[in-house]
């Protein structure tokens, strides 16, 4: 089993990556290979496809197997079912918007780096306390956004956050001037409507944005 510290260090590389990580649903697992490498050809190389579709894990073996550069992870993460299922797929690293006593259980017994989330001081607390120093903030505006992460860096100098949830564009670099905040989430690189058209190359300059916005 991979120790905690050798996970923590591995989610310091991936989510230094970049400034943002897609957050990307796919429907048709043919798309998930065109759709990886436009990404990673803006820049964008750390990638989170959400397991909100049947497809899902389709897509994450093949990005795992395909394209050189990327670094597939998993989101939506909700059972330890979910965490081996990834795992046995090819990612990286997974994701999920929460933490329950049985994803942490699970988690210690994994190799994969996991990034729970958390939107609370004490769930902050609880997961610090458990070894995690890199959490996703979730959901991060309608959870005080910006204003919330300053605070809680006072108390909370230890962590930093992938802040995910109504981040676009318009805002990411609020959030990105932050120390606390290693990286943005967000689904704005990967809009459905392009994907379904193929347009991939639209899709790596929105990358190339998303790329350009470290700070």
């Amino acid at each position: 089993m991979t120790g905690m510290e050798d996970k923590q260090q591995a989610l310091t590389r991936y989510l230094t990556l970049a400034p943002v990580v897609p957050v990307v649903v796919i429907d048709n697992a043919a798309h998930a290979v065109p759709l990886a490498r436009a990404l990673v050809a803006g820049g964008i190389c750390a990638i989170e496809i959400t397991l909100r579709t049947p497809a899902a894990l389709d897509a994450v073996r093949a990005v795992a197997a395909e394209v050189e550069g990327a670094v597939v992870g998993v989101g939506t993460v909700l059972a330890p079912e979910h965490l081996l299922a990834a795992e046995r797929a090819g990612a990286r690293f997974a994701v999920s918007p929460g933490a329950s006593a049985d994803l942490l259980a699970a988690a210690r017994d994994s190799a994969l780096p996991w990034l729970p989330g958390a939107a609370t001081a004490s769930e902050a607390m609880t997961l610090l306390a458990h070894g995690y120093r890199y959490l996703k903030f979730f959901p991060a505006e309608s959870s005080g956004g910006v204003a919330a992460l300053r605070a809680l860096a006072g108390p909370l100098p230890e962590l930093r956050y992938c802040a995910t949830g109504g981040i676009g564009l318009h805002n990411a670099r609020d959030y990105l001037a932050l120390a606390n905040v290693i990286a943005v989430g967000g689904s704005w690189l990967t809009p459905g409507e392009r994907v379904a058209k193929g347009d991939w190359a639209g899709i790596t300059q929105l990358a190339r944005e998303a790329a350009a916005l470290r700070v």
